[in-house]
């Protein structure tokens, strides 16, 4: 959270650097196209008369906006900020951004965790007059906790929507070199630890949400963190390893780059490469790490892999997986490690952060644009608030609001009666999954890799199997993405299951881009696409 809100006192500081004041209705506009946000400017022919500015964040805000304003949308600026497609969760607003949402008349938010940084926006907001429409407030209590359910990869992290310390999902330019100092320190292999049985407890816990059983989870993480050597001590450029015996061997090591390895559950991960100085040490001479980070950072844990021929010839680099934690760190604590509720010193904010769950605070799911019935009411705030600020044509966005009202009605209803009419009443997701408002609104159940805000990606064995598993039971004919999916987890559900399942894709609105409104792209058209896809795949 740090980082975002440190940007935002940047760009505020940058705001009253320039002496931004408020708006001026003769402001020139900005075309649609131009710029880092996607902005519907007022025409030429209306220059002169009394305009307004409306700031929305996602894509369904600002078509509800141009719906409700109708032919009055020439009047008005209307900005998307998320116009280049980037996810909601992912989003940093620029300078520009800040600046536009400082003097808007409405500005338009979700108000879920990936929207923490607008507190820090409006506060140093230029126009104190501002509406501002915070859609979960809006819904209240019909705003839905995140669901974990069934089988699903949990968060291993920092649920900070795209800023997790460690990704297993990523643009390959996003990757950094980094140097061995950030694995520097003393190591111990989690191996013995399993041989015997200090990580029992670890299993157990693992047996009660996964698909295997205490027993197979050992098995498991046995073959996984097989290692040859039971501690490595890293200093400067060299490492040390102690084999179980206590047989020490050692060399320099120098950096020879990294290796961007694609798992086949989709993800991928940065394998940092290191060579042996004196290979004739005994020591390994191929090393690579893998610590789900890419760029410069301590490691509080890793995974090595070695070979003494190259680094291709390194062996099932999926089903083996040495792992070393801190060689300061207890069993019992290493223990704590692997179960997933380990503490780090480097990290008080999440120690507060799980000690706010303890206390009952939870996160809520963020999608409430892909409910039908929840549009109508978000629509209805938005019409009140516009009227608000241009009362003159008042008559015409109630107009505007109930003939768009009657086509979300239409669709709601084309969705019931597809679902009431279809023995299918479960969906299986291999993705992160968006349409919890959407399933609940049609009595659908479903199960999914991940939830919708997870910062995971890295679908795990356990999840893989649980899903293939229920493909089989449920007989799934179909298994369903989101918009921009690799589709690699689908496809390896499918694989593992055997099973001749076709895979769909719903589109969950986060990335529509400038170029698709110029498509033509609306709320309505894409959720009457998705409303398509389904009745292929409910038949």
């Amino acid at each position: 959270m740090f980082k975002k809100k440190f940007g935002i006192y940047a760009l505020t500081f940058v705001m009253a650097a320039m002496g931004m004041t408020g708006c001026s209705s003769g402001s020139s506009s900005k075309e649609a196209t131009g710029g880092t946000a996607g902005t519907a400017a007022k025409s030429a022919d209306n220059a002169g008369s009394d305009t307004f500015s409306v700031v929305c964040t996602i894509f369904p805000e600002y078509d509800w906006v141009k719906e409700i304003l109708g032919d009055h949308a020439d009047n008005a600026e209307i900005t998307y900020l998320l116009d280049n497609g980037v996810d909601l969760h992912s989003y940093k607003p620029t300078a520009d951004d800040i600046m536009k949402i400082s003097n808007c008349d409405l500005f338009v938010y979700v108000g879920g965790e990936s929207d923490e940084w607008v507190e820090d926006a409006l506060a140093e907001a230029s126009n104190k007059d501002m509406k501002v429409i915070e859609l979960m407030e809006v819904l209240g209590d019909s705003a839905k906790v995140e669901e974990l359910k069934e089988g699903m990869q949990e968060d291993e992290h920092d649920h900070d929507h795209g800023h997790s310390k460690e990704v297993s999902t990523f643009e390959d330019d996003e990757v950094q070199d980094r140097p061995l100092s950030d694995w520097e320190g003393d190591w111990q292999s989690a191996y013995p630890l399993v041989l015997d049985g200090s990580l029992d407890e670890a299993w157990e816990h693992k047996s009660e949400d996964g698909s295997m059983t205490a027993e197979e989870y050992k098995d498991y993480y046995t073959k996984g963190y097989k290692s040859d050597y039971d501690a490595i001590s890293i200093h400067d450029d060299h490492i040390k390893f102690t084999d179980k015996d206590g047989k020490e061997t050692e060399s320099d090591y120098e950096y020879t780059g990294y290796y961007i390895q694609n798992w086949s559950t989709g993800t991928k991960a940065a394998m940092y490469r290191f060579e042996a100085v004196d290979k004739e040490s005994g020591a390994p001479v191929y090393i690579e790490f893998n610590d789900h980070i890419i760029e410069p950072e301590k490691a509080e844990h890793f995974h090595i892999r070695m070979s003494n021929e190259s680094y291709d010839a390194i062996v099932d680099p999926e089903g083996n997986w040495p792992t070393f934690f801190d060689a300061a760190l207890s069993p019992e604590e290493v223990c704590d490690e692997v179960i997933g509720h380990g503490h780090s010193d480097e990290d008080e904010d999440e120690d507060e952060h799980e000690h706010e769950h303890e206390e009952g605070e939870e996160e809520y799911d963020e999608h409430v644009w892909l409910s039908l019935k929840n549009a109508k009411i978000l629509c209805a705030e938005i019409e009140k608030n516009v009227e608000a600020i241009d009362p003159a044509n008042a008559a015409d966005y109630k107009a505007n609001l109930d003939s768009y009202a009657a086509k979300l009605d239409e669709l709601d209803n084309s969705f019931k009666t597809l679902v009431d009419g279809s023995y299918v009443k479960t969906l299986v997701f291999g993705d992160r999954f968006p349409f919890r408002y959407f399933v609940d609104d049609y009595g659908l159940d479903y199960y999914a890799a991940f939830i919708g805000c997870s910062a995971e990606t890295e679908a795990s064995f356990e999840t893989i199997t649980f899903l293939s598993e229920k493909v089989k039971e449920l007989d799934c004919k179909t298994i369903f993405t989101i918009e921009n999916s690799a589709k690699d987890i689908a496809n390896t559900i499918i694989s593992t299951s055997g099973q001749s399942v076709d895979i769909a894709e719903l589109n969950s609105l986060q990335s529509v881009s400038r170029e698709d409104i110029a498509g033509g792209a609306s709320y309505i058209s894409l959720m009457q696409k998705n409303y398509d896809v389904l009745a292929a795949a409910l038949k």
